[in-house]
């Protein structure tokens, strides 16, 4: 048994060894076939995707520049250019230090190299380029942008715009004379010389300058990797009116620089360049021709009432003056004044001199849809002044959609309404008149304040109480009074509704607002209550664009009209109402139409001092309407000597180019 056991383990040792050598030559063949396959692998990478991942590379070193395109025109409706770019040809220069900074040796020396670039640019700017368009050594260097405040070393900077051609003819010439200098066409902004709307059309400013306007607040969180929609710091923008609330449109794309950059996040050489693409043009209702008119007639009856009494005295602080006129069926814009206006070329660089922005700083804001006025009348008074007696129309349209009264019912006037505590308060007419027996619409023709507060503003009262006003706010809204018109316009202003203020008892708003005392609103406003009236309670969407087009001319939009609400009453309702707009006006006289008007006369308290504000709505022809127009002469006196000329000759004009009955009377047509 012993002899088995150790004849076994003999047998055993003799196998070990064996084993060990297969173990050995298993790791030796493993480690051969990974060495293999990482060789192979490292060939791959090396030969076949070395060029890939060397071009990726060389995309991870590489920065698009944005180039602003070419703005899109502002057109009138008949073609005219009210704003557009002009190409100039303008020098940018890319850095190619990383430090310029004075208090460092290395800095101090490139610093000092800027330095003499910016005079040899300045002497060649002196001997070549236009004498109305110097720089100074000091501005060239401001420009570089040496402490990359605005920009990133690899940006290039704007040294000049408007080259002439002997400028640009020595740069190119000299190019390698002058690292990092470019030769970039680019548009420089211009606008109609007539000054045509300007504060309807706006400015640019650079949009470094825009931080404080909403419009722009998406545009720079959203600031993606496409080149094509990245806004640079110095470019122009759309700053206000419709340079503003189109600015996607009239932008463009940006062309681009594809520029290499080194580790120091400094431009290493351009590789490619990509062009911009043109803007889209707008097409405004703007009629030049009307437009200018409406402005000329502001200013030509501010001048009249200077000299002329009205109500037996002068009105030398009337300084300024609104009007909108818009079509009725299309709610087409066709006139926006805002006078006084100025020169919208002011804004070459996107900024004016202290000298002059102190002259226009009162009269660049488009006092038509904002209470920031075209100017101040004489007593600083704005442009959104209360509504007077034009609000009447719509307080009898409301008394009787409400049930206050009938069309056939009578009210007889005696002069004055009373209301409140033992009929404490008292509301008289307008020069202590009494009209003794009306109806609803001899009310309007007359314009009797009594009739609005005994049968509107009192009758509302004792039907809803403290919700008449809720009833009274629903109505004006829609009409277009405290709401948003829907004009393309920034910064529209709602109005200030007194009415809605507890500082009075609700019976006692009620009888003011009843005849025009309890609401301010713009004169955009105004107009579209009054086409909404002409519409019989359609409320068109107020347009200044009708069509936006590419460089090319083709469609890229078109703006339909478009009803925003629609109030619904009785026919009966408006014929009376419509019936009663016949106010007595002496500047219409030979007007060959039968027009549908109201005057106003909305006075407001000022340190002791009773200021009448002059206030005017018409639309024509009374039957199958075409055009509506409202005018606002704050301290003007009354409406119908103030406001209502101004009218007439919007309406004479509009019959010229257009034709108030559909034939344009014009010679030239």
């Amino acid at each position: 048994m012993k002899k088995l056991y150790i004849t076994g383990l003999n047998e055993r040792d003799k196998l070990e060894p064996r084993h060990s050598n297969v173990r050995l030559n298993l790791f030796f063949f493993s480690a051969f076939a990974i060495f293999t396959v990482i060789i192979i692998r490292l060939a791959i990478v090396q030969f076949v995707e070395g060029p890939s991942l060397s071009l990726v590379e060389t995309k991870l070193r590489v920065r698009d520049v944005p180039m602003p395109p070419m703005r899109g025109a502002i057109l009138a409706a008949k073609g005219e250019k009210l704003a557009y770019s002009i190409p100039v040809q303008s020098l940018y220069l890319t850095l190619q230090k990383s430090n310029y900074d004075p208090s460092s040796d290395s800095g101090r020396q490139n610093y000092e190299e800027a330095v003499r670039l910016a005079r040899e640019l300045k002497q060649a700017f002196d001997k070549y380029g236009s004498s109305d368009k110097t720089m100074s050594e000091q501005e060239i260097i401001d420009s570089m942008d040496l402490g990359f405040r605005i920009n990133g070393g690899f940006t290039p900077r704007r040294i000049k715009t408007g080259l002439t051609s002997e400028e640009v003819a020595y740069f190119l010439e000299r190019r390698s004379e002058f690292s990092g200098i470019d030769i970039v066409e680019e548009g420089v902004r211009h606008y109609d010389k007539d000054r045509v709307a300007v504060q309807t059309v706006g400015y640019l400013k650079k949009y470094r300058s825009t931080y404080d306007l909403p419009r722009y607040k998406p545009i720079r969180e959203s600031q993606g990797n496409d080149p094509a929609l990245q806004y640079t710091e110095e470019e122009f923008v759309g700053f206000d009116g419709l340079e503003l609330y189109y600015q996607n449109e009239l932008r463009g794309k940006n062309g681009f620089k594809s520029v290499s950059i080194d580790p120091r996040n400094m431009a290493d050489g351009i590789t490619e360049i990509t062009p911009p693409e043109k803007g889209y043009d707008l097409h405004t209702t703007i009629d030049k021709r009307v437009q200018l008119t409406a402005q000329r007639a502001i200013l030509d009856q501010i001048d009249w009432l200077h000299t002329h009494p009205v109500a037996g005295k002068l009105h030398p602080h009337a300084k300024t003056g609104y009007a909108v006129a818009i079509e009725v069926d299309t709610g087409y814009i066709v006139a926006m004044a805002s006078m006084p206006d100025y020169d919208t070329n002011l804004w070459p660089t996107g900024r004016m001199d202290s000298e002059q922005f102190r002259k226009v700083e009162d009269n660049y804001r488009n006092g038509t849809i904002n209470p920031f006025s075209s100017g101040r009348s004489g007593h600083d008074l704005d442009s959104t002044v209360l509504l007077g007696s034009t609000i009447k129309p719509l307080s009898v349209l409301i008394g009787l959609n409400e049930g206050l009264f009938k069309t056939t019912d009578y009210y007889v006037d005696r002069g004055a309404a009373y209301f409140g505590k033992n009929n404490s308060s008292r509301v008289r007419n307008s020069g202590n008149s009494v009209y003794g027996r009306i109806d609803p619409a001899m009310a309007i023709k007359n314009s009797s304040n009594a009739f609005m507060v005994d049968m509107v503003g009192k009758k509302l009262y004792y039907k809803y109480n403290a919700k008449g006003i809720e009833v009274w706010d629903r109505y004006m809204k829609e009409f277009g009074l405290g709401t948003s018109t829907g004009i393309d316009l920034p910064d529209e202003f709602l109005g200030k509704l007194e009415y809605t203020s507890e500082s009075e008892s609700v019976l006692s708003r009620l009888a003011y607002a009843s005849f025009g005392q309890q609401g301010r609103y713009t004169v955009m406003q105004l107009a579209q209550y009054t086409a909404t009236l002409a519409n019989r309670g359609k409320r068109m969407e107020p347009h200044l664009v009708s069509k936006i087009t590419d460089s090319s001319g083709n469609m890229v939009k078109q703006f339909e009209p478009t009803v925003l609400n629609e109030v619904k009453l009785n026919d009966a309702y408006w014929d009376k109402v419509i019936s009663g707009m016949k106010t007595n006006v002496s500047s219409f006289e030979g007007f060959p139409y039968d027009y549908a008007r109201k005057t106003g006369t909305s006075e407001q308290d000022y340190r002791g001092q009773r200021l009448e504000n002059g206030v005017f709505i018409a639309f024509a022809p009374r039957e199958n309407p075409k055009l509506a127009v409202a005018v606002v002469i704050p301290e003007g006196g009354f409406g119908a000597w103030s406001a209502a000329p101004v009218a007439r000759k919007i309406f004479d004009a509009y019959d010229q180019e257009y034709g108030l009955d559909g034939v344009p009377k014009g010679t030239n047509q």
